[in-house]
């Protein structure tokens, strides 16, 4: 069973493999890292690391039995209360619900562990499959997004209020 684990220096091997095996598939639906990701991992790790120090996000890497990554998963705080989830699946284990149950978990922490009432996701029309995750973890469409944070593709903001979590009336 995979376990969401946050992010912490002994993960960068693991999340470089993660990243360049499934490259190809994530460009397919969202826009490509580019070579300078690769190439300058280990200084962008670093800083994911120290951004998290600071309490500008949080990072969490879904971690595989044998010490794979097959997901990361990441809260940017924006403004207090609020922050923006990105995420992505590996190839080999998207479409089983991988995403779908580990958002879920997400939301839950976000809300208990990191003091958070809203979550918000930038999601290209295109992408139906992060579309389907939201609306299934009960993200609602909140307004269009601007195209150029989508690789110049047009979008959607879909965003949950975690404190409905807590009124027995919304679940």
């Amino acid at each position: 069973m995979p376990e969401l684990q946050r992010l912490r220096a002994g993960h960068a091997a693991a999340v470089l493999a993660f990243e360049v095996a499934n490259r190809a598939y994530f460009a397919a639906s969202i826009p490509d890292r580019g070579d300078e990701f690769f190439d300058r991992f280990a200084e962008m790790f670093r800083a994911r690391l120290a951004d998290q120090e600071a309490n500008g996000g949080v990072y969490y890497v879904l971690v595989a039995e044998d010490g794979s990554v097959t997901g990361r998963f990441n809260l940017i705080v924006d403004e207090p209360g609020t922050a923006e989830l990105g995420y992505r699946v590996a190839q080999h284990v998207a479409g089983r619900g991988v995403a779908t149950a580990t958002v879920h978990e997400l939301c839950r922490l976000a809300r208990e562990e990191h003091g958070l009432r809203t979550l918000r996701a930038a999601v290209s029309l295109e992408n139906a499959a992060s579309q389907r995750v939201l609306a299934k973890t009960r993200f609602v469409p909140a307004g269009p997004a601007d195209p150029a944070a989508l690789g110049g593709k047009p979008g959607m903001w879909y965003q949950r209020d975690l404190t409905a979590d807590n009124d027995p009336a919304s679940s």
